[in-house]
């Protein structure tokens, strides 16, 4: 299995509400993971409203020589997004398991509001089972 960098969600208004990192070798502090949530969330939205297509969603994929961007949105405007290793297969499904572990155990938690940031140790703790990160 390929290896993941990091893991972001980002709320309908462009805030982080979280980040993993799994040991990516330039690893952010948390004002740089800020900044690079807060620009995927803008060019996401202006890259619907330029798109020559009609009822475009978005960037889905962005791919770097040294990183592939892959971002799922979900219809509430929250967008999952994980940097992982140029040619990573599956990554879709992974965004889409990803947000079912959100709506079981974040959304569905009475103590989590809305648009803030994610403190849910269920969630946690199924995320790493869902996703190892390689040695």
């Amino acid at each position: 299995m390929a290896a993941i960098y990091s893991l972001f969600i980002i709320n309908k208004s462009g805030g982080l509400i979280f980040y993993k990192d799994y040991g990516s070798a330039g690893r952010m502090d948390t004002n740089d993971s800020l900044r690079l949530a807060s620009l995927w969330h803008s060019m996401h939205a202006i890259s619907q409203q330029l798109s020559p297509t009609t009822g475009c969603a978005g960037i889905e994929l962005l791919q770097a020589h040294t990183f592939d961007l892959h971002c799922f949105q979900s219809l509430t405007g929250t967008k999952f997004f994980v940097v992982c290793e140029p040619g990573t297969l599956h990554m879709e499904a992974l965004l889409k398991v990803i947000y079912e572990l959100y709506t079981d155990y974040v959304l569905k938690n009475p103590f989590y509001e809305m648009e803030m940031p994610i403190r849910c140790e269920l969630f946690d703790l199924n995320l790493s089972q869902e996703q190892k990160p390689n040695p």
